[in-house]
C-alpha cells in the first residue's frame, strides 16, 4: 500500500465548528470520516499528536493521550527524538512510534509548533499534517506486513496554536 487513497483518515471534531469546517472541505472524499467526539472512543491503526517539536507530552490533548497510553509513550517519543533528530523534530516532519495498545496500536507524532505557541499566521498545521500522510506512507512502503491503514487525527494547531477553525481545516485539505 503506498497510496493515500488506500489509507482511511477519520477526523475526529472536538468542537462542533470544526466539524463542520472539515465538513464543508472533505466530504468529497471517501476514504475521509469526520465525526465529533471523545478521539480515543475510536479505534484504528494509529492516532495524530501534534506535539510539540521536543516531544513533551504533558498539556493539552496530548496530555490526555499519556494519560490513556501511559507515560510510557513520551518517553518513547522523546528516545526516537534524541536518537534519530538530536532531540528535536522540526515541525514539517513526523515520527511513528508504537503505543503498546492493541485498540490503537501506533502514534503519529506531528509537531505544530516547537514550543507551546499561538501559530494561527503559520502554515503549520498543512506542514504537519502534510508529514502525518508522507510519514505513514513511507512506513507502509517499509513495513508491508503491519501498514498503517487507518488513523485518527484531531484537530491540528487549533488548541494551544490558537488556529482558527476553518484555517486549521483548509490546511489540513
Amino acid at each position: 500500500m503506498t497510496s493515500l487513497t488506500d489509507l482511511h483518515i477519520h477526523l475526529r471534531a472536538y468542537h462542533t465548528g470544526m466539524f463542520y469546517a472539515w465538513e464543508q472541505l472533505f466530504s468529497e472524499f471517501d476514504n475521509v470520516t469526520i465525526s465529533q467526539g471523545d478521539i480515543l472512543t475510536q479505534k484504528a491503526d494509529a492516532i495524530v499528536s501534534a506535539a510539540n517539536s521536543f516531544g513533551y507530552m504533558d498539556g493539552g490533548l496530548d496530555l490526555v493521550y499519556s494519560m490513556h497510553f501511559g507515560w510510557d509513550l513520551e518517553k518513547s517519543v522523546r528516545k526516537v527524538l534524541l536518537d534519530e533528530h538530536d532531540g528535536e523534530l522540526p515541525v514539517g516532519r513526523a515520527i511513528i512510534v508504537p503505543t503498546g495498545r492493541d485498540d490503537i496500536p501506533w502514534l503519529v507524532s506531528a509537531p505544530t509548533m516547537r514550543v507551546p505557541s499561538p501559530i494561527a499566521d503559520t502554515v503549520n498545521v498543512y506542514l504537519a499534517f502534510r508529514a502525518v500522510l508522507q510519514t505513514v506512507r513511507a512506513h507502509n512502503r517499509q513495513y508491508p506486513d503491519t501498514p498503517i491503514r487507518s488513523i485518527l487525527c484531531p484537530a491540528l494547531g487549533t488548541g494551544e496554536g490558537r488556529m482558527p477553525w476553518d484555517r486549521a481545516a483548509w490546511q489540513m485539505y
